[in-house]
C-alpha cells in the first residue's frame, strides 16, 4: 500500500502527496498504481483519489514522471 508520493526529479523540489493530505475540503484516500495501463502502454501511471461526503473519486493521475513512492509499513 502506498503511503506517499513525490513527483519529480529533484525530491526536495517535487510534489508530493500523501494518504490523508487534505486538499480544499477533502482528503486523499489512496494512491494505487494503474497496473491495467501499465500492462497495456508499458508506462508506469499512479492514480490519486480524493474522498468526501459524496465519496471517493480519481483526483490526480501521474504517468511518466520521475516519482519516490513510499509504502505503508507497520512495525
Amino acid at each position: 500500500m502506498i503511503r506517499k508520493i513525490v513527483i519529480g526529479i529533484n525530491p526536495k523540489d517535487a510534489m508530493a502527496y500523501y494518504v490523508g493530505m487534505k486538499v480544499g475540503n477533502m482528503k486523499v484516500d489512496s494512491i494505487v498504481v494503474d497496473e491495467k495501463f501499465q500492462v497495456v502502454h508499458n508506462i508506469r501511471r499512479y492514480l490519486i483519489y480524493l474522498t468526501s461526503d459524496e465519496g471517493v473519486m480519481l483526483w490526480k493521475t501521474i504517468e511518466d514522471l520521475p516519482v519516490v513512492v513510499e509504502y505503508n509499513l507497520n512495525f
